[in-house]
């Protein structure tokens, strides 16, 4: 097996590997996007967790570390969702969907996590607001040397 692999390796040319390397290295380029957003959130923004059912927000808790709950939603007739929130981070534990995608997406914490539960129409989302309880975009945050270029900004009469 390691001969045949070693005979196709053979095979290819300076330009196939150079773009299998240009893809791999582009294959991150999201998570290192997601990781710049999440670290330009201050200490002043909230971390917030909603649920969500039929476009309806039903539930809302701050991910601080104060809560630790536990309850049951019924979206429709037959159907339910056990939803726990511990401290920092929320899950949908149990449900009765066919396939358990909410279920198996785990803990969710960070700002811009979802977990979906298409046939119950359900949506437990992450996100962060400020003090006044309006939600922050994290690609619509400043740096702070942004911030001085527009306060520097002079406009003549």
């Amino acid at each position: 097996m390691l001969t045949k692999l070693w005979n196709n390796l053979k095979k290819m040319k300076l330009l196939d590997v150079i773009i299998l390397v240009i893809l791999f290295v582009a294959s991150f380029i999201p998570h290192g996007i997601y990781a710049y957003q999440l670290s330009r959130i201050g200490d002043d923004i909230n971390i917030v967790a909603t649920v969500s059912i039929d476009g309806q927000e039903v539930y809302r808790t701050p991910l601080d570390g104060s809560t630790h709950e536990e309850f049951t939603l019924h979206p429709a007739d037959h159907q339910y969702n056990i939803i726990e929130v511990d401290g920092e981070r929320i899950r949908n534990r149990e449900d009765n969907s066919p396939d358990q995608i909410g279920v198996r997406r785990g803990w969710i914490s960070q700002p811009g996590e979802t977990a979906v539960v298409l046939p119950h129409k359900l949506i437990v989302a992450v996100h962060a607001e400020d003090a006044s309880g309006q939600e922050i975009n994290p690609r619509e945050l400043k740096d702070d040397d942004e911030q001085a270029e527009q306060d520097d900004i002079i406009i003549p009469n």
